[in-house]
């Protein structure tokens, strides 16, 4: 039996669907089946999936019905997941060859965390742009301040994913279900790690941040409240639940240059 599962929500990804599944299929690590489910695509998205299917034993390949979103999607995919970790990776991402070897050795040489990720390389056509930081392991004290790990490039013990119910789906959760699953992990007690090295690249416009709907911004301060009171932690935390908001109504100008120095 497989050690990972790949978990990926893939939706109307066709075109870089095929660079995706290839970096997988190119880890220097290869116990690991990927599980594949299509969240309503309208283009060609599911026949790339099942071309690669056809080809490749250790592919499960599951569809919703119609579009129903990351959160539940990811949950589908849980269903299928019978191995120690569960990985997670984007349809239109790239993971470097080593991410998997080394982020399976973390976490059988140290026991006491239960996620690692890394930081990751954002590219467009023009190439990348930005790499994030790594090396630290969270302190409950960070949560209010951002989401304490980068989710695609993450991988994670089963057992974790089980004990919190996997992610929440929930309307005021959009776009925010991994930091909200990070949270939940944390009240249990569970634990984890950034490694210094970036292993994954993320395709990512560079006006994208700028363009989260002030909708996504109030769930943003919202999930940032709920650590405070998950978390036990000050109620002077909830301070950090308006920076979303300001965000949203922050000019183009001044919010893209605090987005490139992050």
């Amino acid at each position: 039996m497989a050690r990972i599962s790949v978990l990926m929500g893939i939706y109307n990804c066709a075109i870089t669907l095929p660079e995706a599944l290839d970096s997988l299929f190119a880890q220097t690590y290869q116990d690991f089946k990927i599980i594949l489910c299509d969240d309503g695509s309208s283009d060609s998205t599911y026949a790339v999936a099942k071309s690669y299917a056809d080809k490749h034993d250790n592919i499960v390949l599951i569809k919703n019905e119609k579009n129903m979103g990351l959160n539940y999607t990811l949950n589908h995919c849980l269903e299928n997941a019978d191995t120690e970790y569960c990985a997670r990776m984007d349809g239109d991402d790239i993971s470097l060859p080593t991410r998997f070897e080394k982020e399976i050795n973390f976490l059988d040489e140290h026991p006491e965390f239960d996620i690692v990720t890394t930081p990751m390389k954002h590219f467009d056509e023009n190439g990348i742009y930005r790499v994030g930081k790594g090396g630290f392991e969270p302190k409950l004290t960070d949560f209010p301040k951002f989401s304490p790990f980068c989710h695609a490039p993450c991988m994670v013990r089963t057992k974790a994913y089980q004990a919190v119910g996997g992610y929440t789906v929930a309307e005021n959760l959009l776009r925010e279900e991994d930091y909200h699953l990070w949270i939940k992990m944390y009240e249990k007690g569970f634990r984890g790690y950034t490694l210094e090295e970036p292993l994954y690249m993320m395709r990512d416009d560079r006006n994208a941040a700028k363009r989260r709907t002030f909708k996504v911004r109030k769930n943003e301060a919202y999930v940032k409240h709920l650590a405070v009171k998950m978390l036990g932690l000050p109620f002077y935390y909830n301070f950090y639940c308006i920076v979303p908001l300001i965000k949203g109504i922050m000019p183009n100008w001044l919010f893209y240059l605090l987005y490139k120095l992050k």
